[in-house]
């Protein structure tokens, strides 16, 4: 009889075993993908930073594979959501650039507190109606979609909000102007304003006449109860704790850290005070809010992200949700150059120049290529590393690939999931594109180790740069006249890479003649 009960036993644990594991395998997998703003390639301690402490990202690094050729889609905010979500380049994309789209008088949508009053002051250039985003498609898949951050592709009252655009539900900023303070009046929940008893303390706002500005007294207005970064935390673990046990769910978290203006918890400043020493205050002489301790700030600020990633993770533990979730961390550009942050100083673009001119704002390596970790435990193989070139546009096809579902056509992205779980077949680009109307116009190519670029266009500039990155990735030694054959390709490529811009703002005259003309 105990023979015939063990026996009975054994089949069950046999059945038990092969249905759980039929199981794992038929639940699609959950992604989270957290995109941080304006996070420099160097800002990261897997990739060599040496002043701000990032255990928990350097963890998820460790835990699984690091990508050292990753670009984002544009080095500004919003064109390079666009690239990410639509699954295209700035040649084809429709918006490629951030645009304010101007409503009301002249100068209303960047006052505070006129936008506070008035909610359609609110937004940016909304993406097209009906647009197929990466959360459409993870949607109409069966995926819990929730997003959670800066949206920054559309404004309040219109059809491009993150609930119309794939997402089941959203909490954060809908306007990239209102994340220019971390302690802002109001946030969004779905379609609402989500009001926080914070004083109105606008952008920009100076230091009071005669104020001390090493006094920290003197700075005391900056700082408001509710700090939208720990409600949007709140937030969105509320959301992965509204996900069935056996539902697929996509969590797109658009952290506005370590964005200006530099505010982040006093403990982590504390921290930082104590580890750096005394520093020079900034006085807000470029932009944003001034600040006590610049630098203290903008580490305890990657800190604090760094601190609630690592909760996250410990969340998903602790919910049985880990061990089927592919976790991908990056940033949308590289560092940037104002608001009281000293990116030199903190080598944020490491090993690329992190000077003005070479990062946020600009295609050179600096302001474009960015850190991507992805983890997933039992696919990715732990602390690996790959130097596969990818860009933002591969983002989308590689979650479809990973949810099993068609990838749209008249995309530009290559599937990079070949590359995650080490399969040899993996595609890669003939090149990567990017064309860029801001700051002068610029366009640049990345093909094998040749990098072009040709910036100040709207200026009349007709000179290519070149540069070799196998030797030369701070993109100091142009030697496009030792090489025309190769600059020639950029106006190949231009041709057959450019449409042209829906929008007036996006337009770069001399591309449209040159695409126009016998060149």
């Amino acid at each position: 009889m105990i023979k015939f009960n063990v026996y009975l036993l054994t089949l069950f644990t046999i059945f038990s075993c092969n249905t759980n594991d039929k199981k794992a395998e038929t639940t699609p997998p959950n992604i989270i993908y957290i995109l941080a703003d304006d996070l420099g390639y160097g800002d990261l301690g897997a990739y060599g930073q040496e002043h701000i402490e990032t255990p928990n990202i350097d963890l998820l690094a460790k835990n699984g594979m690091l990508f050292t050729q990753h670009y984002s889609g544009a080095p500004v905010c919003a064109p390079a959501r666009s690239s990410l979500l639509t699954g295209t380049h700035l040649g084809h994309s429709y918006i490629r650039g951030n645009d304010e789209w101007q409503r009301g008088e002249p100068g209303d949508v960047w006052n505070y507190r006129k936008v506070a009053a008035d909610s359609t002051l609110e937004g940016q250039r909304p993406l097209p109606e009906n647009t197929i985003t990466l959360g459409t498609l993870l949607q109409e898949a069966g995926y819990k979609t929730g997003m959670f951050g800066k949206w920054g592709l559309g404004a309040p009252h219109t059809h491009s909000i993150p609930t119309n655009m794939g997402f089941d539900y959203f909490f954060g900023y809908n306007c990239q102007r209102q994340a220019h303070t971390y302690t802002p009046l109001h946030l969004y929940e779905n379609e609402k304003r989500y009001h926080l008893a914070n004083d109105t303390v606008a952008p920009n706002t100076k230091l009071d006449k005669g104020a001390d500005p090493n006094n920290e007294a003197s700075y005391n207005k900056y700082t408001q109860p509710f700090y939208a970064p720990d409600i949007s935390y709140n937030k969105m673990i509320s959301f992965l704790d509204s996900v069935k046990k056996d539902e697929p769910f996509f969590m797109y978290w658009a952290s506005p850290i370590p964005h200006m203006p530099l505010q982040a918890p006093k403990r982590w400043v504390d921290y930082y005070v104590k580890k750096f020493g005394t520093e020079e205050p900034y006085v807000g002489n470029r932009g944003y809010f001034p600040n006590r301790y610049p630098k203290a700030t903008y580490s305890a600020m990657i800190s604090y992200l760094d601190e609630n990633v690592g909760k996250l993770i410990s969340h998903l533990k602790e919910t049985g949700k880990y061990d089927n979730t592919l976790i991908i961390f990056t940033s949308d550009n590289g560092p940037t150059y104002n608001g009281g942050t000293d990116s030199p100083w903190f080598d944020s673009a490491r090993p690329f120049n992190s000077e003005y001119g070479r990062g946020k704002g600009f295609l050179y390596e600096g302001g474009i290529r960015v850190p991507m970790i992805a983890s997933w435990p039992g696919k990715i193989t732990p602390n690996t590393k790959s130097n596969h070139i990818s860009a933002f546009w591969d983002v989308l096809p590689t979650f479809c690939d990973i949810a099993k579902i068609k990838t749209p056509e008249n995309i530009d992205g290559i599937s990079f999931y070949n590359t995650l779980v080490e399969n040899k077949n993996q595609k890669k680009h003939d090149y990567l594109y990017w064309e860029f109307p801001e700051y002068n116009g610029q366009v640049a190519i990345r093909i094998g180790n040749w990098k072009l670029i040709w910036k100040n266009i709207k200026k009349g500039n007709t000179d290519v740069e070149l540069y070799d990155l196998s030797n030369d990735l701070k993109e100091e030694n142009n030697i496009a006249e030792a090489h025309p054959e190769i600059v020639e390709r950029l106006f190949e490529i231009i041709k057959k890479e450019h449409t042209t811009a829906e929008i007036d703002k996006f337009k770069i005259e001399a591309i449209e003649n040159l695409v126009n003309s016998n060149h």
